[in-house]
Parts: C-alpha cells; sequence; structure tokens
C-alpha cells in the first residue's frame, strides 16, 4: 500500500526527507523561541535504531513540538489520524514526511503493519497511548502501543511527557512548552500489551497531567 511504501522508503533512504526539514524550519521558531521549549532528558532518545516515542496527547501541537524537541537526535514517524489525509495538500505534507494514517476506532492491520516495518528497518516511531486528544478528561490507554513493543522485542521504548502545548492557542499569551524523555520503568515478564500501554501511560501522566486545550 502507498502509506506502508513511503514510511518503509524514508526509513531505507538513511536521511531526514526535505518535507520533514522544511516543517521543523519553519515550526522551530515557533516553538523554541515563542512557546520558550525546555527539553529534559533527550539523551534517552537513541541516535540510531528502532525507537518507539510514547507520549501524552492534549494538544494537536504535541507531536509537532515533540519532533522540534527531538529534532537533533532523530527523525521521528508517527501514527496520525487517517482523517487528516482528506486535505490534498496536508496529506502531500504528511506522506513527505513518513507518516503513517490510523483508522481510529478500528483494528487497523494496515498501519500497525506499517508501523512495524519503520520499527523493522531501524526507525523512530512516535505514537499515543492514548489514541486521542484528551480534551481535559481522563482517557484509558488503547493497546497499540504495547502491540508494537511485542512485535518488535528490540526496539526500545522512550516516554515523552509534553506539557505547555495547551496554551498555544492563548495568544497573545506566550506558552512554556516542556518535554521530559525519560525511560519507563522495566517491564514485567507477564505484562500484556494493555497492561504496557496503561503502564506507559500512568507514567506519562505523573509527569505531565491532562490539561484541556484552547482558551478557558
Amino acid at each position: 500500500m502507498e502509506r506502508n511504501r513511503s514510511a518503509a522508503e524514508i526509513n531505507n533512504a538513511g536521511r531526514i526527507p526535505p518535507v520533514y526539514r522544511a516543517v521543523m524550519t519553519a515550526a522551530g521558531p515557533i516553538v523554541r523561541w515563542w512557546g520558550r521549549l525546555e527539553v529534559v532528558g533527550v539523551h534517552h532518545v537513541p541516535k540510531h535504531g528502532a525507537t518507539i516515542i510514547v507520549a501524552n496527547h492534549d494538544s494537536a501541537w504535541d507531536p509537532v513540538v515533540i519532533a522540534v524537541a527531538a529534532r537533533r537526535h532523530r527523525q521521528i514517524q508517527a501514527l496520525a489520524k487517517a482523517s487528516l489525509w482528506k486535505n490534498p495538500l496536508l496529506r502531500s505534507v504528511l506522506n513527505g514526511m513518513g507518516q503513517i494514517p490510523v483508522r481510529r476506532g478500528q483494528a487497523d492491520t494496515d498501519a500497525l503493519d506499517a508501523a512495524v516495518q519503520c520499527l523493522s528497518a531501524g526507525g523512530c516511531l512516535g505514537i499515543f497511548p492514548e489514541g486521542t486528544r484528551s480534551q481535559g478528561r481522563q482517557l484509558r490507554a488503547r493497546s497499540g502501543a504495547g502491540r508494537l513493543a511485542q512485535a518488535v522485542p528490540q526496539a526500545r521504548i522512550v516516554c515523552a511527557a509534553v506539557s505547555g502545548t495547551v496554551d498555544i492557542a492563548r495568544f497573545p499569551r506566550r506558552p512554556r512548552l516542556k518535554v521530559t524523555f525519560f525511560e519507563p520503568t522495566p517491564s514485567p515478564p507477564s505484562e500484556s500489551a494493555l497492561e504496557l500501554a496503561t503502564r506507559l501511560t500512568a507514567e506519562l501522566r505523573a509527569v505531565a497531567p491532562v490539561a484541556a486545550a484552547g482558551r478557558p
């Protein structure tokens, strides 16, 4: 399928695609300067090899902010909602960046296969175990992150707790963005995919509690 090829081809190329560079260059000043980005623990992100970045999700800005925070270490390919691909221009950008569409609320085996290909090729994949933005609610974890970790056991798992992104919409008030990378506690041998995803979510939320997006 087309989406699988775009993800695999970018990993096999061994270089950062021009579209990814362009997006990071455009987003960098917004995130780093205006957003006053603080990055903690980026040394936990390996510069090579299969890596799963799991993160909390309160704002549409989260994937961009995390990507900017990790930019000097890795390009992050992410699982994103398939509805974003309906816009032709956005679809071109997402494909150029190697992002992977996933159909929410379904057992999307195509998305899982593409994600496994990305990791098997030594890529760095980003995923939100909660599945969608919290919108101020405490959400239960989905099993996807755990299933990926089990499918590619050699992949390293790194948590990315992001905070402050909900304040980006509160212009002209400047946000204070922060991304904290850390390694999760080791998995017990009998832990299921859902249990792993649930534990990762709890560890993320201990660092970055749920926050409602938009203006109060």
